[in-house]
């Protein structure tokens, strides 16, 4: 069942007469698309979806909330998996896929300003005909939003080369509580004063609502030269990944797929893939003489560690079609259950064999099956736990399982996220990574730019109202205490 608290009529007349009639959302059912994001297993409708189309329409629609006294959850496509664009009661909802301009295109010093609407792949087809693309590539790339890149730090495949989100923003125009405009950051590589970006990139939409991104571009490498390895396990995949890390190469994207993530992409793709215990889909970038020399000594450490078969695409539309295996992996699990919750963890390379059996043992512990599809090159797991959810107990015992692996996570010396955020499905664990006096400080932080907790309430820190009896010794923060506990 979705719960849901109404927002006050007045209210939401105030807004629809800043947005528009036809962009001020009220109804019901209507209301229900706004209930979750990626993370489906919980639903909560919000009071009202508002949906402007500039920044003065956010300031304005901020500060009727702000007056009102009701929470805001800013959502970009829905596409996060960790629930953090999830409403709580009461809230209003500000999407922001209106907001879809590229504002301004400056390829003499490799930048672009956008606004949070803007589809992230947009940014590289906007620019690739002139030889220019913007690095983060996440697996969703095709329909998620610059704004919730941002508020996520989002990655990818090629994170390991060239970082996340937060290396290829330059600046960003936040709109605060109250209304306020600010500037965080410009277009120039580096601005005077406090790093105040540092803190907005990944802060999962708790300090204000971004309405404008300044992106740094990257210019297309000369060659890129892609290999995909077959293994009869992760083991022996696992031990690729680290000799070839350790051998000082700096692969653009090293994928590891396991037995069970393979065969969906399979099912989804039609991909002559054989049925194998892992595969490695690798891409090496550079000057044409650099990236042939980098793959073929990345080819024979996979091979000594145990690779069976390598194959190398013919072509540009074949290296796509392999690219198209790994990408789509997540929503090719449905093709062999009917629910799965995707979790994001981090663990040493080195740990990587090891941490995957102790998967399977857990999932075996629970009845359950794990696929494993991710970013093998810094440790950033993505297990897809498959449960079905008319199956009685099933979802309870699948939330359990991916707790314990964001647990053995944490143990391996990792972190419960690598690129998904916290939202409210990682609240819980956060006391596992981080001792009370760090979350009170990093609480303390996102106080100073929202002091009544308004933008996006009840994410990310383990709040005992969310989280029972999970959060251990941490306590919120005072200010966390005043702001939300009578209205949540």
């Amino acid at each position: 069942m979705i719960r849901s608290v109404p927002a006050p009529a007045s209210f939401a007349d105030r807004v629809a007469h800043v947005v528009g009639p036809a962009n001020c959302i009220r109804d019901p059912a209507a209301l229900a698309t706004y209930s979750c994001d990626g993370l489906t297993n919980t639903r909560v409708a919000p009071a009202l979806v508002a949906l402007p189309g500039s920044t003065a329409e956010v300031a304005e629609v901020v500060r009727l909330a702000t007056q009102a006294g009701i929470p805001i959850v800013p959502r970009g496509s829905g596409t996060g998996l960790s629930g953090g664009a999830r409403p709580v009661p009461g809230c209003l909802v500000l999407g922001l896929s209106r907001m879809r301009t590229i504002l301004e295109v400056d390829l003499e010093n490799g930048r672009m300003r956008v606004e949070p609407g803007v589809i992230n792949l947009e940014v590289s087809d906007r620019v690739g005909p002139a030889g220019w693309y913007y690095a983060p590539d996440p697996s969703s790339q095709s329909v998620c939003t610059i704004g919730g890149n941002v508020a996520e730090n989002s990655g990818g495949a090629h994170c390991l080369k060239y970082g996340f989100t937060t290396h290829h923003v330059l600046g960003a125009t936040l709109v605060l509580d109250g209304g306020e405009v600010v500037t965080l950051g410009g277009p120039a590589l580096d601005v005077p004063g406090y790093d105040l970006l540092a803190a907005l990139v990944g802060s999962e939409g708790m300090l204000g609502v971004v309405t404008e991104v300044w992106l740094r571009l990257l210019r297309k490498p000369e060659a890129t030269r892609t290999f995909l390895a077959v293994f009869p396990s992760t083991d022996e995949a696992g031990a690729a990944v680290s000799g070839i890390i350790s051998a000082g190469i700096l692969p653009a994207a090293i994928e590891m797929m396991d037995r069970l993530a393979i065969a969906a992409a399979k099912a989804a793709t039609g991909l002559d893939w054989p049925d194998t215990g892992a595969l490695l889909l690798m891409d090496v970038d550079g000057p044409a003489e650099e990236a042939e020399h980098t793959a073929a000594r990345a080819v024979a450490i996979a091979r000594d560690a145990g690779a069976s078969e390598v194959r190398r695409p013919r072509d540009d539309a074949e290296r796509l079609l392999m690219w198209k295996g790994r990408k789509s992996a997540f929503a090719a699990v449905g093709r062999i259950s009917p629910n799965y919750l995707v979790e994001d963890g981090v663990i040493p390379r080195s740990e990587i064999a090891r941490v995957l059996r102790e998967i399977s043992a857990l999932a075996a512990a629970h009845g359950l099956r794990v696929a494993n599809v991710f970013h093998a090159g810094d440790g950033n797991l993505h297990p897809l736990v498959l449960y079905d959810a008319s199956a009685p107990g099933e979802l309870e015992r699948a939330e359990r399982l991916g707790g314990e692996i964001l647990e053995l996570c944490v143990r391996s010396g990792g972190s419960i996220t690598g690129e998904h955020g916290v939202g409210t499905e990682k609240a819980a664990y956060m006391a596992l990574q981080f001792a009370p006096d760090d979350l009170a400080a990093i609480e303390a932080v996102r106080g100073a730019f929202d002091p009544l907790c308004r933008f996006n309430p009840g994410k990310v820190f383990p709040n005992p109202r969310l989280c029972g009896d999970r959060p251990g010794p941490y306590q919120p923060h005072p200010v966390e205490r005043a702001g939300l506990a009578e209205r949540f």
